[in-house]
């Protein structure tokens, strides 16, 4: 196991220098001086030239580009140009709010799809199992910003019953959760639904009826935990995935996370907060699936990591 997490990461690391070199060359050809931004349009030329020169940003471009790689290896992802600060303390400001809302946001997606999946799967073909079907291929094809404004609408203007925005209650990351969940809700419904009844084919499926085990025990207490092997993994997966994917619903309802932070960073052209951003979910990401590849040998002793 440990030889496998070292090989793994080592394997991640020219990934992650691969993610950091396009996400640099693409950021640095966008039009618009920095230096500009940070002093504004009325500074002296002579001015403009010595702090550019300051920054670094007249040296070539390979050497701009080790010169950040070397920083951030060390957590420093340089000054935000708009704001003033450093960009790993915006950063780690930001991170908790979107901890909050992806956690939550998973114990729906968890709460609602696991259950969704077995029920479907044990009334296969049936009204029922059509209905939850629907609810959750909705959840899947509805986007963010559309299902975000509609509960909005729904449940905070016309009932009043939620706060409209906001993050600093518990009641105002009830809309954000079930908004950002419902998608993830309806993928694990989905593979929840198709492995139980993968599994329910299997021999040691009838054997257990057979025996005159109650159709619960069956269920439960057999199919569906050699069923959730690959739903497991897909919810680890998807905890890394939601941590990086909140932009719009942190942008919808104003809570001050990672996502918002880095929209605020591509309306301010602020490069530095906005590759910092990009970075740190990319490493979130690489984390998660690590973490979910390490739990296929945790859950399932058949299986080995190499």
């Amino acid at each position: 196991m440990a030889k496998y997490i070292i090989k793994r990461v080592l394997i991640s690391i020219p990934v992650l220098i691969g993610v950091v070199f396009v996400i640099f060359f693409m950021l640095n050809v966008v039009p618009g001086d920095p230096v500009t931004l940070m002093m504004g349009e009325h500074i002296k030329p002579d001015l403009i030239e010595a702090f550019r020169e300051r920054m670094g940003l007249d040296d070539p471009f390979i050497v701009q580009f080790f010169n950040y790689l070397k920083n951030a290896l060390q957590g420093d992802f340089g000054m935000s140009y708009k704001l003033k600060r450093e960009v790993s303390d915006l950063i780690f400001q930001a991170f908790p709010q979107t901890v909050k809302l992806t956690l939550s946001a998973a114990m729906v997606a968890w709460l609602i799809g696991i259950p969704s999946g077995i029920i479907a799967a044990v009334k296969q073909n049936t009204l029922i199992d059509r209905g939850f079907m629907t609810f959750s291929l909705m959840g899947v094809s509805m986007p963010v910003f559309w299902a975000g404004l509609l509960m909005q609408y729904v449940f905070a203007y016309k009932l009043g019953w939620l706060p409209v925005t906001g993050y600093k209650t518990w009641q105002s990351f009830i809309m954000p959760s079930i908004v950002l969940g419902w998608s993830s809700a309806g993928t694990i419904a989905r593979l929840t639904r198709s492995n139980l009844l993968e599994i329910m084919k299997n021999d040691f499926i009838r054997t257990a009826r057979a025996k005159g085990l109650r159709e619960t025990t069956v269920v439960v207490g057999h199919a569906l935990k050699n069923a959730m092997l690959p739903v497991v993994t897909m919810m680890a997966i998807q905890v890394s995935s939601l941590l990086g994917g909140a932009v719009m619903t942190e942008s919808i309802f104003g809570i001050p996370g990672l996502g918002r932070v880095a929209v605020s960073a591509i309306g301010d052209r602020d490069m530095p907060l906005l590759q910092g951003t990009i970075i740190f979910t990319t490493m979130l990401i690489i984390a998660g699936n690590l973490i979910a590849d390490l739990m296929y040998s945790v859950l399932d002793p058949r299986i080995r990591c190499e």
